[in-house]
């Protein structure tokens, strides 16, 4: 997600890295590049135009305090725009006084407004609210179907009527059902199309009369890019929108749909799907987004994701076999199994400061070896899982597991060894020592200050990645040299 456009925005203060200061001179080169940048990112021109115009009046003569280079300054008010662009602030949805809260999900066929929708569902009952969805797409085939596998699937209620009833008439006989029946929450799911059209307006319209809805939700497809912008500005003129939903945030999105939302409708992104997983969707912070645009980690979120996959019991639990170097093969399934629950290996490891420059293809590759040492796993009885000492002492039994798992004994061997390392590192982490060359984590690897992620998960993973370049580390992952501290991004 934004790599690209985190990569030019990196190349944008490169020429002020040595200056003294920020003048007229040095900002336009850096402002070019912003500006190259935005447009690749396909953010809507006219959002382009006021960001420059607002960076390059903010940056020319700002104070730079002593310490602090033209560049991270400039990088600093970059930040702060990009804050300010996407809405400053988290927007939470919209209550109503009397229950239920209505929730209008609107948008454009494709864009992914059912998952969306099941997705805010789950969002809203982890939150401990009583959500009632309703499936009033009658024209896509399969769209009641698609909602009412997905309402079962997470245990929330779906309300349907079939395909002969006018959506206008669906949405108001569940508004009866969830004002009857107590439910907290609305959230009707309409019909889209492939394209904007006055059809389609009119029925939003119509539905939009019949239920009040408290929040009328534009479900956009982060990878459209500049026709975000006509799309929000339709969608608003017609219908009304006062917030958005953007999905699809784990592909190959290059940033303009979420740079001009905002700016175009004045009504602020409220959620991300950032997976196809339904529990894929998370509350937008502009703050965090900005940062991880700049390459800035995002370290809330990912403590967040901690907190919420983590029972306190099982983490003191790992805690003390970590300590006491006892934790086995089974102890590192589940750890491997919490990561795996919370994201990809790949995305958690950008949310944490600095190592956005870490090699797709060598976090793939990671990926790839903790496949294979769980398919080795699989392969061991519950001893050899608890006694990992049993295999180190019989080769027969290496052997064994090797076929069993597909690999080679040379590959078990490695494991093995590495496994023994590993319980070694953690037990220094635990103990607070950190990584070597990495003063100051306490458990995963270039935390910092979020130390208290470590403390959560004390995960194996967490220590493997971010360790070291050159020769292999704990669980056979290749390792990383210390990361260099550059100037920019990092530092402020």
């Amino acid at each position: 997600m934004f790599d690209e456009l985190s990569a030019r925005f990196e190349d944008a203060v490169k020429g002020l890295r040595g200056e003294n200061k920020i003048s007229e001179n040095n900002v336009d080169e850096a402002l070019k590049e912003v500006r190259r940048a935005l447009l690749d990112a396909d953010v809507s021109l006219a959002v382009v135009k006021d960001f420059v115009a607002e960076v390059r009046e903010k940056a020319v003569g700002s104070e730079v305090v002593r310490g602090v280079s033209p560049d991270q300054k400039f990088i600093q008010v970059v930040h702060e725009q990009l804050k300010e662009v996407m809405g400053g602030a988290n927007a939470p949805l919209s209550t109503s006084s009397n229950k239920p809260t209505v929730v209008l999900m609107a948008g454009l066929q494709g864009a992914g407004k059912t998952t969306a929708t099941a997705k805010l569902g789950l969002y809203l009952k982890e939150q401990g609210q009583k959500p009632l969805m309703v499936a009033a797409d009658v024209y896509r085939p399969a769209a009641i179907d698609q909602l009412r596998t997905l309402g079962e699937q997470i245990s929330v209620d779906v309300f349907s009527l079939g395909e002969d009833l006018k959506p206008e008439e669906i949405a108001s006989a569940g508004l009866v059902k969830a004002s009857e029946e107590g439910f907290d929450v609305l959230l009707v799911d309409t019909a889209g199309r492939l394209q904007i059209d006055n059809d389609m307006m009119d029925e939003m319209v119509r539905i939009r009369s019949a239920v009040q809805p408290n929040e009328v939700l534009l479900v956009v497809d982060s990878m459209i890019g500049q026709e975000a912008a006509d799309l929000t500005r339709a969608f608003h003129e017609k219908v009304g929108i006062t917030g958005a939903v953007l999905t699809k945030l784990d592909g190959d999105s290059r940033g303009g749909a979420a740079l001009s939302i905002r700016k175009v409708s004045g009504q602020p992104i409220k959620f991300i799907g950032t997976g196809e997983k339904v529990e894929a969707l998370q509350p937008f912070h502009p703050e965090r987004m900005a940062s991880r645009i700049l390459g800035m980690g995002d370290v809330l979120t990912l403590v967040e994701k901690a907190q919420k996959e983590v029972e306190i019991a099982d983490a003191e639990l790992m805690q003390k076999k970590l300590q006491e170097a006892t934790f086995d093969f089974s102890d590192f399934v589940k750890q491997m199994r919490l990561i795996k629950r919370m994201g990809s290996l790949g995305g958690l490891m950008k949310m944490i400061p600095g190592m956005n420059k870490l090699d797709d293809g060598m976090l793939k590759s990671g990926e790839e070896q903790l496949k294979k040492i769980e398919a080795m796993i699989g392969s061991m009885t519950p001893e050899e899982r608890t006694q990992p000492e049993l295999l180190a002492a019989q080769p027969s039994r290496r052997r064994r597991l090797a076929l069993g798992s597909g690999h080679t004994a040379s590959d078990v061997d490695k494991v093995l060894a590495d496994f023994q390392r590993m319980r070694g590192l953690m037990k220094q982490m635990s103990s607070g020592g950190g990584l070597p060359g990495m003063p100051g984590m306490g458990g995963f690897p270039g935390m910092g200050q979020a130390g208290q992620v470590g403390q959560q998960m004390q995960s194996p993973m967490g220590g493997n990645l971010g360790q070291s370049r050159g020769g292999r580390g704990s669980a056979g992952v290749r390792r990383q040299r210390p990361i260099k501290k550059k100037k920019g991004f990092g530092d402020l």
